[in-house]
């Protein structure tokens, strides 16, 4: 887990070190994709010692970068912008946030600069939902009589699953959203059109979704046209499936294959999927693609 994890961090970096996927992003969040923050107009600060998080003679474990930190002019003034990639859900990423923040404050002080307003977000790419709080307050339990005297601190959550693509410029970020927002759903008809697509693209997708793509999957070039691939994606699933001719076999690719359909398989249904027969498993893999939802499959292994 921790390795899919690390791979999924790495691919959200390598996508928002690119400063037009950076701004464009910013941009959605905090003005609803106007242009107001410009690419041109960003300065990287994640080799800076002001985005250090804890330094000596604090211990090792807390010193840290933050994820992605750029200083960026809004109408001419500048504050610095961080976004922190979450894969997971995390109750506690409001404190996170909250300590990030103030060492950022704490280290331009004690740095002498001039001390820019630190806004940050979470750029979330689970595919459940956030459910978790988004202030400091509602993360406490506060006596009423104490509400007014607490200070409080804001946890803007932008979701993968969530993003209006159609706030988007770039068309980088834009395809890695729609494709993996396809990915998600298990559904690729607003994909399923002649449109070619950067390989590289649909490969970040994947990992950002945990999708199961193999090299295999892919055709050679650096574009691909999107319906052809999902097409070669659920081929090759159909067909290690029946080709093992195992019950244990075909369950598994069947699990992968319907993650990427639905997205995501219930508790119970999984359980349902390992104690089906043989013939069942067989009879839902040659229907897979008419499977929309977890009802559809268990109308099939009833």
């Amino acid at each position: 887990m921790s390795q899919i994890r690390n791979a999924s961090d790495t691919t959200c970096k390598q996508l928002l070190r690119d400063g037009e996927c950076f701004a464009d992003l910013c941009n959605a969040l905090y003005f609803h994709g106007r242009q107001v923050i410009k690419p041109e107009n960003l300065i990287s600060q994640e080799n800076d010692v002001s985005t250090l998080i804890g330094k000596e003679p604090l211990p090792m474990k807390m010193k840290r970068y933050r994820d992605i930190v750029r200083k960026a002019s809004i109408n001419g003034d500048y504050m610095i912008i961080g976004i922190e990639h979450q894969s997971t859900l995390d109750k506690n990423m409001i404190i996170r946030i909250l300590n990030y923040d103030a060492q950022l404050y704490i280290n331009q002080v004690e740095s002498g600069k001039e001390v820019r307003p630190v806004g940050s977000f979470v750029f979330y790419t689970g595919d459940k939902e956030w459910t978790y709080p988004k202030s400091l307050k509602e993360s406490l339990k506060i006596p009423p009589e104490m509400k007014d005297y607490i200070n409080d601190w804001k946890l803007p959550v932008l979701e993968l699953q969530k993003i209006d693509s159609g706030m988007l410029k770039n068309q980088r970020l834009k395809e890695v959203v729609e494709i993996s927002q396809s990915m998600f759903e298990g559904d690729y008809e607003k994909l399923r059109i002649i449109r070619m697509i950067s390989v590289g693209n649909y490969k970040m997708a994947s990992i950002l979704t945990h999708t199961d793509i193999k090299e295999e999957d892919l055709p050679e070039g650096d574009e691909i046209n999107m319906c052809k691939a999902m097409d070669q994606l659920f081929q090759r699933f159909e067909n290690q499936g029946i080709e093992k001719g195992e019950t244990i076999g075909i369950e598994k690719n069947l699990k992968e294959l319907l993650k990427v359909k639905l997205g995501t398989l219930s508790n119970p249904l999984e359980e349902r999927l390992t104690t089906t027969s043989l013939e069942k498993l067989n009879e839902l893999t040659l229907n897979i693609f008419n499977i929309n939802s977890e009802e559809d499959v268990l109308k099939i292994i009833h």
